[in-house]
């Protein structure tokens, strides 16, 4: 299937920096495009591109594999629609801002009205439909601007961190709504959605762009670049909070050795032996225990008789913090470097963690993710 927007050697540059490079990007007919990155990584200047409101320095953008530009605005705006952080809403009734864009393209009021009742409804605001806009809540004005646009039954939806601004309860039911909304769309509808927050990356997007220091770093499914990221700067962003530099120095068992810290850690992977990689591992792959006093044996021992973790090791406990239903367990790992862990506040309440305790962490091999990287 040919792509419906194409980004080819795209570079935005304002006052000689450049804020934005991507060699190549191609989004499918249909397809929800989840661009994720910290702040400042460029995620609103693409989608600004991709509007057609803020014009490249280099390259181009193709839509139906026909470049769009400057000269381009009005036709190619009408088959697009962007609904932006903060709602733009004007002086009105609720119906009267959704009905806006129907209206400019003069559809008969007949199929106005219709289109206005039908996303009222689906948005789950249409006992908001006489109130003035300018009197609405954060969520509810959200809700009135993503109507607006899906109104128009746009090719394409560019959505630029619609929960920016919402609650926490408020941006949950959003998010449940707007995921069934995008699969019901599909069929004439591709969005580009920007957010900073993974959550919403792996619940809307098929695919997901990771943008950092304005350099597109990854493109793949959400759980590929959850679970394999390309690079460390990937890595960090995506919640690795552990990444080793190491080498391959054997296999074993079908499993990689690889020596870090002058520690063997065991790894799945096709990395040659000799190969200079990172090893990352995600806190919550970490499994943590109590320390027999009568057994502190050694890093690198035997694998737990009660674990199928292939790694071991051992380390104190620095400090302890609370996120949400789950703690962040920091060791400081005999063998030189810190661990993180998350486990359950009661595990952490059952096992009476403290800073100083002695525990065992312990991860298996597929867990390790290893990224290949040449040694300056």
């Amino acid at each position: 299937m040919s792509a419906l927007l194409e980004v080819e050697r795209l570079a935005v540059c304002r006052d000689r920096r450049t804020l934005l490079t991507i060699p190549s990007l191609a989004i499918a007919p249909g397809e929800t495009l989840a661009v994720i990155g910290p702040n400042g990584a460029g995620k609103s200047t693409l989608l600004l591109a991709l509007a057609n409101v803020l014009y490249p320095t280099e390259g181009e953008i193709r839509f139906r594999s026909q470049a769009i530009g400057p000269g381009d605005d009005l036709a190619y705006r009408r088959r697009i629609a962007l609904v932006l952080q903060d709602p733009l809403l004007f002086d009105g009734s609720v119906a009267e801002n959704v009905a806006a864009g129907l209206r400019f393209r003069h559809l008969p009021a007949v199929e106005v009205a219709q289109q206005v009742d039908q996303w009222l409804e689906r948005l789950g605001i249409t006992h908001l439909k006489h109130r003035p806009a300018r009197k609405l809540s954060g969520g509810e004005a959200q809700r009135v601007s993503l109507a607006r646009a899906f109104a128009l039954k746009p090719e394409v939806l560019l959505l630029d961190e619609p929960f920016h601004s919402l609650d926490a309860p408020m941006r949950a039911r959003l998010l449940e709504d707007l995921h069934s909304l995008l699969r019901a769309v599909s069929p004439y509808t591709t969005t580009v959605f920007v957010t900073h927050d993974l959550d919403e990356a792996l619940r809307l997007g098929d695919r997901a762009a990771v943008l950092i220091g304005g350099r597109l770093r990854q493109v793949g499914t959400p759980q590929v670049v959850f679970t394999a990221p390309a690079d460390p700067d990937v890595a960090a962003f995506v919640g690795v909070e552990t990444i080793l530099a190491g080498k391959v120095i054997g296999v074993q068992d079908g499993l990689l050795i690889v020596e870090a810290h002058r520690h063997l850690l065991e790894s799945v992977g096709d990395v040659q032996v000799g190969g200079q990689v990172y090893c990352c591992l995600r806190p919550e792959d970490v499994t943590l225990w109590e320390i027999d006093a009568s057994d502190d044996s050694s890093p690198g021992g035997d694998v737990l008789q009660h674990s199928s973790a292939r790694n071991r090791l051992n380390g104190a406990v620095r400090s302890l913090t609370p996120q949400g239903p789950l703690m962040r367990v920091a060791l400081d790992l005999d063998c030189g470097f810190p661990l993180a862990a998350l486990i359950t506040r009661a595990s952490a309440q059952q096992m009476g963690l403290k800073p100083g305790l002695r525990l065992q962490a312990a991860f298996k091999a597929s867990a390790v993710h290893l990224i290949p990287h040449l040694m300056s």
